[in-house]
C-alpha cells in the first residue's frame, strides 16, 4: 500500500509499505478514506525528528471503512465507517475506568516514561504504523474507533479523530463561567474549534489571536472577536485592557512548542535538531526547553483567579515559568493529552445536526490526494495558499 513516511526533516516520501494485517485478537484494519495533517505533524516535520526514523508512517487523524476485525472485536464489522482516535486506549485499565484514555495503562510506552501509544507519532509513542496511508491496523479496536453514521461527507466526522475532542477538553479544561470571556491564543484547527466550541458552551466573549490574515478571517465568520498580534507591542497588557482591566477569565494555548516570535527557543530546538540523533534525543529528553512566547503571554494574561488550559502541544523538559506571578496571581493550570473517547459521545449529537453548529465543515481549506503530502506538509508549515487544514484522500 502507499503511505506518508518520513525520511528527515522536511523531508517526507509517499512511498510503498506492507499491507497492514491482522496481529492480535482485538485487531481491526481500516481502509482509509480521509486522513489529516495535525498542527503536531509539523513538530515531527520540524523538531522531534530525533525520535523518528526512515520509512515511519506518519498521521493520527484518519477515518474509513473496516475491512477486517479480529476475534476478539464485536461490536464492529467489515463495512462499519469509523473514525480512529489517535491515541490507542484499551477501555478496561484503572486508568480507562476513570476516563484517562491518554494514560492507558495497557498501552503506555513505559520504556519512554510516555502515556498512551499514538499513531504515527515517534519511538516515545510506541512507534505505531500512523493513519496517513491506504490502510491502518488498529489496535485495541474492542474499545478505540468510533463509529459514525454512513451518511454525510468525511469532514463532518474526521475530526473526532483529534483536533475536535482536543478544542472541546481544551474549552472544557478552561472552565470559562457562563457569560464570561474565553481568550485563544493560536487560531490554527485546533483554536478555531476551541473558539467555536467556547461560544456554544457558554462564553459570553470569545477573542482570539493570531498572525496570519487567513486564520483571523475564518474566526471572524464564526463570530468570534480576533487580535492580530503583529499589530501589537504588549499582547497580554492588550488583553487585559479590553477585559476590564482585569484579564480573561480564561485563556487557552493552542500553539505550542512551535511559537513564534520566541528566537532563543527556536536556536535551541535547532541546535538540538544537529546533533547525532541519540545525543539529540538525550539533550531532548533531560534539558530540552520551549519556545515559551504564547504560554508566558497566556499566564500573564488571564485575570487573577483564573484558568489556562493548555492544548498545545510541547515538550521540554526545564522550561522556565513564572511561579511567583502565577501563585502571586493564583492562576489555575490545565493540560495534557486529548482524552478521546472520553468526549466523543458529548460531540457526536452536535455534528449529527444539519445546521453543523460547530462548522466543521468550514476548516478544511485544502484537499490533496495522498501522492500530493510531501507539498503538503511544506505548505501547511509554512502558511502558504491561505493554508489552514489539510485533508489527504488515498
Amino acid at each position: 500500500m502507499k503511505a506518508v513516511t518520513w525520511q528527515g526533516k522536511r523531508d517526507v516520501r509517499v512511498e510503498e509499505v506492507p499491507d497492514p494485517r491482522i496481529e492480535e485478537p482485538t485487531d481491526a484494519v481500516v481502509r482509509i478514506t480521509s486522513t489529516a495533517i495535525c498542527g503536531s505533524d509539523l513538530h515531527l516535520y520540524e523538531v522531534l525528528g530525533p525520535f523518528l526514523k526512515p520509512g515511519d508512517v506518519l498521521g493520527h487523524e484518519p477515518m474509513g471503512v473496516v475491512e477486517d476485525v479480529g476475534p476478539g472485536v464485536t461490536r464492529l464489522k467489515p463495512g462499519d465507517r469509523v473514525v480512529v482516535p489517535f491515541n490507542i486506549s484499551c477501555g478496561s485499565c484503572w486508568m480507562c475506568d476513570r476516563q484517562l484514555y491518554a494514560q492507558c495503562e495497557t498501552t503506555q510506552v513505559t520504556a519512554e516514561g510516555k502515556g498512551a501509544a499514538l499513531f504515527g507519532y515517534t519511538k516515545l509513542y510506541g512507534s505505531v504504523p500512523g493513519g496517513q496511508a491506504e490502510y491502518l491496523r488498529v489496535p485495541h479496536a474492542q474499545f478505540g474507533p468510533v463509529k459514525v453514521p454512513d451518511t454525510g461527507p468525511d469532514e463532518r466526522w474526521l475530526y473526532l479523530s483529534d483536533i475536535l475532542p482536543t478544542a472541546w477538553q481544551a474549552v472544557k479544561y478552561a472552565d470559562t463561567p457562563p457569560g464570561g470571556t474565553l481568550a485563544v491564543f493560536g487560531l490554527g484547527p485546533v483554536g478555531q474549534f476551541c473558539a467555536r466550541i467556547g461560544r456554544h458552551l457558554g462564553a459570553g466573549r470569545v477573542i482570539g489571536l493570531d498572525l496570519v490574515p487567513e486564520r483571523l478571517e475564518m474566526a471572524r465568520r464564526h463570530g468570534i472577536e480576533v487580535l492580530d498580534v503583529t499589530e501589537l507591542d504588549d499582547v497580554p497588557g492588550a488583553l487585559i485592557d479590553l477585559v476590564d482591566g482585569r484579564g480573561p477569565d480564561a485563556v487557552i494555548d493552542a500553539v505550542g512548542m512551535e511559537a513564534h516570535g520566541a528566537p532563543l527557543g527556536k536556536l535551541a530546538q535547532t541546535a538540538a535538531g544537529l546533533l547525532p540523533d541519540k545525543l539529540a534525543q538525550t539533550m531532548t529528553d533531560k534539558v530540552g526547553v520551549d519556545r515559551l512566547v504564547v504560554l508566558k503571554a497566556a499566564l500573564k494574561a488571564v485575570r487573577r483567579g483564573g484558568t489556562v488550559s493548555v492544548s498545545g502541544v510541547y515538550g521540554g523538559e526545564v522550561d522556565p515559568l513564572p511561579l511567583m506571578e502565577m501563585f502571586d496571581r493564583g492562576v489555575q493550570l490545565r493540560m495534557g493529552q486529548c482524552h478521546v473517547r472520553r468526549w466523543t459521545d458529548e460531540i457526536i449529537p452536535l455534528l449529527a445536526r444539519d445546521d453543523d453548529p460547530l462548522g466543521v465543515e468550514d476548516l478544511r481549506t485544502h484537499q490533496l490526494p495522498l501522492a500530493d503530502a510531501p507539498r503538503a506538509y511544506e505548505m501547511f508549515q509554512k502558511k502558504q495558499d491561505g493554508c489552514v487544514k489539510v485533508v489527504l484522500t488515498p
